[in-house]
C-alpha cells in the first residue's frame, strides 16, 4: 500500500519527550481528565442469589480489538449494584489490568455492543470517554500507539504477574486533537487497517497450504517409505493403512518408556513444547514463559528424550529434545528403550502427521478440548511404525530436499507478515502523535472486508486458564527448530 501522507504545516513542542511535537491546535490530557475508570470486580464464580451475566472477560478483550455481539460470552453472576456499575455501553474502551506478561498490559478493545447483562470482568477496567473531549474509537487507536502503551508497561508493577494500580491507568499521557480529527484519524486507520488485514489473510492461506503440501510429503515418506512401487502389508492398524513390507509395527511401549526423574535445583535449561517447532531452548524462540517461583521438582528430559505436552497433544504439541533441559511436570518425558531404534527427526515427523494427531485426540481423556490430556497409559498403546535405522536417514534427507523450498516460502510469507504489522504499528503511531495528516484523506473500502479492523494479534492457543498448570506459553511459532 502507498500513500503520500504530509505533515501538518504549524507544529509546537508537546514538553513530553516519548511524544515530542504535536500540531498546535492539539491538547495533551492525562486519562484522569479525559475518561471516567471503572476496575471490574466482577470474577467467573456463580454465586447463589446473583442475576445470571454474560461476561466479557480477559481473553475477549485481549483476541478482539472490538467487542462485539459474534463473541461468544461467557456465563456467571454479579450484583444489582456490580451490573449497574460494570454494565459496558457503547463506545466504552476496556484495558487488560493484569497480567503475567508486563506487555501484554493495557490492551485495548472498542465496545462496539451493549445488552442489559452484559458485564466487564475481572482484571480489566473499563474506560469511558467524556462527552466533548474524547472519542471512544478514538481512545482505542491512541492505546494502540506505542508510545501510549509503554506507560502502561513501565507502570505495571509485579514480579511473577503484573498490575496497574488505579493512578497508573488515570496518569497516562494521550494526544487530543479536535474531535473531527479524531473522527478523521479512525476513519483513515479503520481503511488502512481493512487493507492490511486482507494482505495478512492472503498470506497465512498462503502459509497454510504451503504446510498442507509438506505434511502430504512428509506423511507419505514416513508411511509408505521412498519407492513408490514397494511391496506393502496391512498394518493391521484402520488408521495406518498398509506398511512396507519389511517394516516394524508395534504399540510404542516396546520402543518408548516413561521417564520422571526431576531437578534438584532447578537450574538447568527451562525448554517449553511449541505445537509447530517442537522442543528447543527459550533464547531460539521468541516466547514467554509463565514465571515460577521455582522450578525444583520439573521434569529432566535429555537430548533425544520425546516430550509431548500432556494437555495439548491433541494439537500435535510434541516434539524431540535437542539438549538437556527441564520441563514443565505436567508434560510427559519419553526415552527410547534403545537409542538407535528410531532416528529423532524420524521420531518428530512420524508423531506429526495427521493420522496420529487424530489417535492422540481419541485417546485423550477430558471434558472438553482445552482440558483434553493424553496420558502416557493411552500414549503408549499407540503403535508406531519402525522402518530400519538407514531407511530412517533416507527418508530424512529427502524429506529435508523435498520440503527446502516449500520451507524458505513459508519464512518469506511469515516476514513480509511481520513487515507489514511493523508498518501498521508505525502507522498507527505517526497518525495518532500527529506526525502524519489524515485530513482529507481517504482510502476507498476494499470489497469483500466484513466488520471493522482487528489490530491485535491472536492470544496464544497454548494459554492457560485459571485453574490450569502452569506451563510454559508461547507467543509466537516463526522460529523452526
Amino acid at each position: 500500500m502507498s500513500l503520500r501522507l504530509k505533515q501538518y504545516p504549524a507544529m509546537k513542542d508537546s514538553g513530553v519527550p516519548w511524544l515530542g511535537e504535536v500540531p498546535v491546535h492539539w491538547g495533551i490530557r492525562r486519562q484522569r481528565n479525559a475518561v471516567q475508570m471503572f476496575v471490574s470486580t466482577v470474577d467467573k464464580h456463580v454465586a447463589e442469589g446473583e442475576a445470571t451475566v454474560r461476561l466479557c472477560n480477559y481473553v475477549d478483550v485481549y483476541k478482539n480489538d472490538r467487542i462485539t455481539g459474534g463473541i461468544s460470552f461467557m456465563r456467571a453472576t454479579a450484583s444489582a449494584e456490580e451490573i449497574e456499575r460494570f454494565r459496558l455501553r457503547v463506545g466504552d474502551v476496556i484495558i487488560t489490568k493484569d497480567s503475567e506478561a508486563w506487555n501484554d498490559i493495557g490492551v485495548p478493545a472498542l465496545v462496539e455492543y451493549t445488552a442489559p447483562d452484559l458485564v466487564c470482568g475481572y482484571h480489566l477496567a473499563i474506560l469511558r470517554p467524556h462527552d466533548g473531549i474524547l472519542l471512544g474509537s478514538y481512545l482505542l487507536r491512541a492505546l494502540q500507539c506505542q508510545g501510549v502503551a509503554f506507560q502502561f508497561h513501565v507502570s505495571a508493577n509485579g514480579v511473577t504477574r503484573y498490575g496497574l494500580s488505579h493512578d497508573a491507568i488515570k496518569s497516562v499521557l494521550i494526544p487530543v486533537p479536535p474531535l473531527v480529527e479524531q473522527a478523521a484519524i479512525v476513519r483513515f486507520l479503520d481503511r488502512a487497517d481493512r487493507r492490511i488485514r486482507r494482505f495478512i489473510a492472503i498470506e497465512r492461506r498462503l502459509i497454510e497450504l504451503l504446510n498442507e503440501q509438506k505434511q502430504a510429503i512428509i506423511q507419505q515418506a514416513v508411511t509408505r517409505g521412498l519407492d513408490p512401487n514397494v511391496c506393502l502389508k496391512p498394518s493391521g492398524i484402520g488408521w495406518l493403512g498398509s506398511v512396507p513390507v519389511d517394516w516394524v509395527t508395534k504399540p510404542a511401549k516396546y520402543f518408548l518408556r516413561e521417564i520422571d526423574e526431576r531437578s534438584s535445583t532447578g537450574t538447568e535449561e527451562l525448554l517449553s513444547v511449541s505445537h509447530i517447532t517442537g522442543v528447543s531452548p527459550r533464547s531460539q524462540k521468541n516466547v514467554t514463559m509463565f514465571m515460577a517461583e521455582s522450578y525444583i521438582g520439573h521434569k529432566i528430559c535429555c537430548s533425544g528424550d520425546l516430550v509431548i505436552n500432556t494437555m495439548w497433544a491433541w494439537m500435535g504439541a510434541l516434539g524431540v529434545s535437542k539438549q538437556t533441559g527441564i520441563v514443565s511436570p505436567s508434560y510427559a518425558v519419553y526415552r527410547p528403550w534403545h537409542p538407535e531404534a528410531f532416528a529423532p527427526v524420524f521420531l518428530d515427523h512420524l508423531l506429526r502427521i495427521a493420522p496420529y494427531v487424530s489417535e492422540f485426540i481419541c485417546r485423550s481423556i477430558g471434558i472438553r478440548s482445552s482440558r483434553l490430556r493424553l496420558y502416557p497409559g493411552e500414549f503408549l498403546k499407540i503403535p508406531l511404525i519402525q522402518p530400519s535405522r538407514e531407511d530412517q536417514e533416507r527418508i530424512i534427507h529427502t524429506v529435508q530436499q523435498q520440503t527446502r523450498k516449500l520451507d524458505a516460502a513459508i519464512v518469506r510469507a511469515n516476514r513480509e507478515i511481520d513487515l507489514i504489522r511493523e508498518y501498521r504499528t508505525r502507522l498507527i503511531a505517526d497518525v495518532v502523535t500527529g506526525k502524519l495528516d489524515v485530513r482529507g484523506v481517504d482510502l476507498p473500502p476494499m470489497e469483500g472486508t466484513e466488520g471493522p479492523a482487528l489490530l491485535g494479534d491472536e492470544i496464544p492457543d497454548d494459554a492457560t486458564e485459571e485453574g490450569d498448570e502452569l506451563e510454559p506459553v508461547e507467543e509466537t511459532t516463526d522460529a523452526v527448530s
